[in-house]
C-alpha cells in the first residue's frame, strides 16, 4: 500500500541519497509549441464529425483536442500526456444528460417535482465532480508518471454544495406560488434578496471550491496545498466590480438624461438618442473585451502563484496588458473570417497563459521523478479508480 504523506512534508528526509538542498532551486519553464494552423485541421475534422453524428462524437472530439494542447505543453523540456478513453466521457454526458432531462421534466410537471428533482441533483454533483477530477487528474502524466487528485467525497460535500444553496432558496419559495406566471411581490423580494447575498458571497463560494481543488493535486506523495487566503478573494473581487461599475454609471447616467429629457418635453437630438441606445451594448463589450482579461490574469496569478507545497511551488505572472491585446486581436479576427480564426485564437490564448507560468523545485527534475517513481510503484496501474471512473466534461 502507498504511504501517505503529508503535502508539507519535504520529499526526501535529509539523510537520503538525493536529499533536496535548502539553497537548491531549479526553475521549470512551461512552453507551448502548438500552432493555430496544426490545431485548425483538429478543429475542422472535429467540427465535421460532430455535425454528421449529430454531436455524438464530442467525447472524442475533446480527446482529440486535449491531447493536442496537453502534447504541445512542455514543462521542463517534456510534454504533458492525455490518455481518456472517449468511451468514459461518453458514458459521463450521457449520466449527465439524464439527470438534467430528468429536472427539466419534473420542473414542467411542478414546482415541487422540480424541487425534488435538484435535490437529487445538487445531492450527486459533488461526487461527480470529485469523480471528474480524478479522471483528469489520472490521465494526465508528465515524463511517464500519471498525476492524481486525492480529494475526498465530504470535501467535495463541502465545497460544492453551497454552491447550490440561492438555487434551492429559490425553488423551495417557488413551490408556495400558485401562479408562476404571476409570481406575488413576496416572491420578487425573495429573489432579489438571494441575488444581493449570492454577489456577497461569490468570492467566499469561489475560494471555497478553488481550495478543494488545489489542495488535493498530486504527483506520487506531493500534493500540493492552497495558501490563498479569503481576504486575497474578495479584494480582487472588489477591484473587478470597481472597474465594471464605471462603465455601468455611464451607461445609465446617458440613458437616465434620455429619459428626463423626454419626460419634460424636450427633443433630444438623433446623435443624443442613438448613443443611449448604444450604450447597454457598449457596457458589455468593455466588461467582455476590456474587464474579462484583467479579471483572468489577476486570477490566474492569484490561484497558481498560491498553490505548491514544500518542495516546489507554481508561478505565475500574467501581464494585463498582453492578454488584453491577443483577446482584443482574437475577437477582431473572429469576427472578420466569420469564426474560422476561432481555432488559431484558442492557441494564442493557451500560449500566452501557459508561458506566463513556470515552476519552481527545490529539486532537480531528474532526482524529483526518480523519487517519485520509487513511491508511485504498483500504485500507477491504479490510477482513474475513482467512484465513477468518468469525466464529466470539467
Amino acid at each position: 500500500m502507498e504511504p501517505v504523506l503529508n503535502r508539507d512534508t519535504p520529499l526526501a528526509p535529509p539523510h537520503a541519497p538525493h536529499a533536496p538542498q535548502a539553497d537548491q532551486t531549479h526553475q521549470l519553464s512551461i512552453e507551448f509549441t502548438g500552432s493555430g494552423s496544426e490545431y485548425f485541421r483538429i478543429w475542422i475534422v472535429n467540427l465535421l464529425l460532430l455535425m454528421v453524428t449529430f454531436g455524438i462524437y464530442y467525447p472524442w472530439a475533446k480527446v482529440r483536442r486535449l491531447r493536442y494542447f496537453y502534447g504541445n505543453t512542455v514543462v521542463g523540456g517534456e510534454p504533458l500526456g492525455f490518455h481518456a478513453d472517449p468511451t468514459k466521457l461518453l458514458k459521463g454526458y450521457l449520466l449527465v444528460g439524464v439527470l438534467f432531462m430528468l429536472y427539466s421534466a419534473a420542473g414542467k410537471f411542478s414546482a415541487t417535482a422540480g424541487f425534488i428533482a435538484f435535490l437529487f441533483v445538487a445531492a450527486l454533483w459533488p461526487a461527480l465532480l470529485k469523480s471528474a477530477m480524478q479522471f483528469r487528474m489520472a490521465n494526465t502524466s508528465w515524463r511517464g508518471l500519471r498525476f492524481k487528485f486525492n480529494g475526498s467525497l465530504p470535501d467535495a460535500y463541502r465545497a460544492v454544495l453551497p454552491l447550490f444553496a440561492p438555487g434551492l432558496v429559490i425553488l423551495a419559495a417557488l413551490t408556495q406560488v400558485a401562479n408562476p406566471e404571476k409570481p406575488p411581490i413576496w416572491y420578487l423580494k425573495v429573489l432579489g434578496v438571494v441575488l444581493l447575498v449570492s454577489m456577497a458571497v461569490a468570492p467566499w463560494l469561489l475560494w471555497n471550491l478553488k481550495q478543494y481543488q488545489h489542495n488535493h493535486y498530486a504527483l506520487a506523495s506531493l500534493q500540493t496545498t492552497f495558501k490563498a487566503t479569503l481576504g486575497s478573494f474578495y479584494k480582487l473581487f472588489f477591484k473587478i466590480l470597481g472597474l465594471a461599475v464605471l462603465p455601468m454609471l455611464v451607461s445609465g447616467g446617458v440613458v437616465g438624461a434620455t429619459v428626463y429629457a423626454m419626460k419634460t418635453g424636450g427633443r433630444p437630438s438623433v446623435g443624443f438618442l442613438m448613443i443611449a441606445s448604444l450604450a447597454p451594448l457598449a457596457i458589455v463589450m468593455v466588461l467582455l473585451v476590456l474587464i474579462k482579461p484583467y479579471a483572468t490574469a489577476r486570477f490566474q496569478d492569484l490561484v497558481w502563484t498560491r498553490t505548491g507545497n514544500v518542495s516546489l511551488r507554481f508561478i505565475s505572472r500574467l501581464r494585463v496588458r498582453s492578454l488584453l491585446w491577443v483577446t482584443l486581436k482574437n475577437w477582431l479576427l473572429i469576427v472578420v473570417t466569420l469564426g474560422l480564426y476561432w481555432p488559431f485564437a484558442a492557441v494564442a490564448l493557451a500560449r500566452i497563459r501557459l508561458q506566463a507560468v513556470s515552476v519552481k523545485t527545490r529539486v532537480s527534475p531528474d532526482t524529483l521523478i526518480a523519487m517519485a517513481g520509487a513511491v508511485e510503484g504498483d500504485a500507477a496501474g491504479e490510477a482513474g479508480g475513482d467512484l465513477f471512473g468518468l469525466d464529466i466534461g470539467f
